[in-house]
């Protein structure tokens, strides 16, 4: 009778050792199955990104920004920038009150002259000082610079803006790499006939923040490079990105200010 319960429990338990074993298979197949499902979506997600970003880079200027160097003013100011492969400098010169100013960036190194004489800045001033020359050169020369290591591009959706069919992707930044402003988050807005950008927008984060809409217009092509300008909008501090062209063709957003590059040179025709 001992031997016969002894037997009974035994097998109770190898049932339920064996029941428990196939559940957390099972249970593990399930995550594996999601994981892989979800790892897919966003390789998917990726790719087209990729796809999309590589096409508007060739649209609006392709390998000639490779060895592109150019000049034009931008609000009294003036600036050059000449690439090299993964080389570049950029430099900007502004002439007020007797005073010249020269700044340079040449592959990282910063300088400054005033009147031809190297001034030294303290780190927060040399750190806006290169913000803002990186800045103005990165928005002249949109898409370029989508293509470097800190930037992260994914897809967005498919829209439509005033009866034309947009790609939208947003980028974000890797903190290295990514310069003072890497926290901001940008939407582009492509034509998915020409494969231009046509609209932007981003947030930022310094200032209490702020949200900003760009709409491209003047749109010319110097030597195989597209160059244009933008009617820069304001919206409300938390406005989700996705948000803005339905806002922008209400007309409920307010416009700020002119993006204008002027003057345009191809240096490498002097």
């Amino acid at each position: 009778m001992k031997k016969t319960l002894q037997a009974f429990v035994l097998l109770i338990l190898f049932f339920g050792f064996t029941a428990c074993d196939s559940n957390k298979k099972s249970s593990t197949k399930e995550t594996e199955t999601v994981s892989n499902t979800n790892t897919k979506e966003i390789a998917k997600t990726t790719d087209k990104a990729t796809e999309i970003l590589q096409a508007t880079i060739q649209a609006h200027g392709g390998k000639l920004y490779d060895q592109a160097k150019f000049q034009f003013t931008f609000r009294g100011t003036n600036y050059r920038f000449k690439n090299d492969g993964d080389k570049y400098m950029y430099s900007s010169y502004r002439f007020k009150e007797g005073t010249s100013t020269k700044d340079e960036l040449a592959n990282g190194t910063f300088s400054r002259k005033v009147n031809d004489s190297t001034v030294t800045l303290s780190d927060k001033k040399q750190a806006s000082a290169i913000g803002a020359l990186n800045s103005v050169i990165y928005f002249a020369t949109l898409p370029h610079k989508l293509n470097d290591k800190a930037v992260n591009v994914s897809f967005v959706e498919e829209t439509t803006i005033k009866e034309q069919l947009y790609d939208v992707l947003k980028v974000t930044f890797n903190q290295d790499g990514g310069g003072e402003d890497f926290e901001d988050e940008y939407h582009y807005w492509i034509n998915q006939k020409t494969k231009k950008i046509e609209y932007l927008a981003y947030n930022y984060q310094v200032n209490d923040g702020g949200v900003r809409f760009r709409s491209a217009y003047n749109v010319r092509v110097v030597d195989g490079i597209t160059f244009q300008d933008y009617i820069n909008y304001k919206a409300d501090v938390g406005t989700p990105l996705k948000d803005l062209p339905a806002l922008y063709e209400k007309g409920n957003l307010k416009e700020l200010s002119r993006i204008e590059t002027q003057n345009i040179i191809n240096l490498n025709n002097l």
